[in-house]
């Protein structure tokens, strides 16, 4: 599991564009009151790629596992047809799962605590949209995520992938959790545009 994560590190942000390639285009971040999706609108055209980086937690009161942060990603509305698949590996120390899905209404990129877990704990990740404006392909979302809940059986590393099948540019971008919950107090959205060619 470890060298698999050590080579797909090494391809993540830094590795690929350096810091000066990178344009903050806007961060949300929750307030006293929990909100169910955030929304990023009108993005601009005139970068490569994009990346999110992600820092939530849930108001979910379950007490099994963390719940997905979904995204949904279209041009002009997000699409929420079944044009999305589901792709993970992940390991918590001990086991380490695999799985994969398709036809879904949305994609996964990482997972949040629950009102459960230990206090203060979120969960991150850093997800990039690769070649989000060409018209030519469908779109890859790929995914560096981990929660730490203090338990071995809570407390995973991930890698996520999806794809959306469309070959449209992609200019609005939601990300939300499990259906009827919502992301609590300082759960924090950072989109950013990444200039040049990876």
């Amino acid at each position: 599991m470890s060298p698999i994560l050590g080579i797909y590190a090494s391809q993540m942000s830094g590795h690929l564009w350096p810091a000066s390639s990178y344009e903050s285009i806007q961060t949300v971040t929750v307030g006293a009151s929990p909100v169910s999706s955030i929304s990023f609108t009108s993005i601009p055209s005139t970068y490569t790629h994009l990346q999110i980086r992600g820092f939530s937690r849930s108001n979910y009161p379950g007490t099994s596992g963390g719940i997905e942060n979904y995204i949904r990603v279209g041009n002009g509305s997000v699409d929420t047809g079944n044009n999305y698949t589901i792709h993970y590996l992940a390991g918590n120390g001990s086991t380490a799962y695999s799985g994969g899905v398709g036809s879904q209404n949305k994609a996964a990129v990482g997972y949040s605590p629950r009102t459960s877990d230990l206090a203060n704990t979120f969960g991150t990740y850093v997800s990039d949209i690769l070649d989000y404006t060409n018209t030519n392909k469908y779109k890859t979302i790929r995914s560096l995520a981990g929660h730490d809940m203090n338990s071995s059986t809570a407390s995973d590393i991930e890698l996520w992938s999806g794809l959306w099948m469309s070959t449209s540019a992609i200019n609005t971008i939601s990300i939300f959790t499990l259906s009827g919950y919502s992301f609590t107090q300082y759960s924090s959205f950072a989109l950013y545009g990444i200039k040049g060619v990876a």
